[in-house]
Parts: structure tokens; sequence; C-alpha cells
């Protein structure tokens, strides 16, 4: 059993929104920073959002004024909610937890094409 999984990707026009979601399990969600990365074929993982267990969050500016990161510790899970979406944001998303261990998710695929 996965502990982290996303959901919420799909293909969606230029400008819309989506809201993914990263469900954890076996893990102490409260006390993990988490955070939402994102990969094309051929390019590395880069970072687009963080959230600290004490609720600060840090975006890429690639992110800024469009995405919001939020965690819910009562349901173990982190949100990105994605608003404006540009083709350049189509990628694979991947869920991390990070505190002393890491822990990534398997990815939910963001296609933003007309």
């Amino acid at each position: 059993q996965e502990r982290l999984v996303e959901s919420g990707g799909g293909l969606v026009q230029p400008g819309g929104s989506l809201r993914l979601s990263c469900v954890s399990s076996r893990i102490t969600f409260n006390v993990y920073n988490m955070g939402w990365y994102r990969q094309v074929p051929g390019k590395q993982r880069e970072l687009v959002a963080t959230v600290a267990a004490d609720g600060t969050a840090n975006y890429a500016d690639s992110a800024k004024g469009r995405f919001t990161i939020s965690r819910d510790n009562a349901k173990n899970t982190v949100y990105l909610q994605m608003d404006n979406l540009k083709p350049e944001d189509t990628a694979v998303y991947y869920c991390k937890a990070e505190r002393i261990a890491v822990w990534w998710g398997q990815g939910t695929q963001v296609t933003v094409s007309s």
C-alpha cells in the first residue's frame, strides 16, 4: 500500500483550473513537510510548492499567483489548487512527504491543451 496517493489530474483547457489532492497513510502526517513537484519527459523533477508542518508555504516562481498549496491535517491530505493553467504546466505532478524519511506518490498527469 502506497503512503501517498495523488488524484485530481486530467485534461484542461488553458486558463482552466484543477485541484490536486494527495492523501497520506501510515505516516504521522502533521509533522511532515509536504510538497508538490512536477516532471516532464527528459527533464528533472522540479519544485512547484511546499507547505511545512507549521503551515508555511513556498512557491516556485512559475506557480506564484496562480497555484495555492494547502494542507488538512485532520484528513491527512495536501492540496494544490491550480488556476489560470498554461500549456507549460503540462507534466506529471508528484506529492512528496519529507521529515527524516522521504516519501513520493506515484504521480498524476496534468495536461493543459486546447
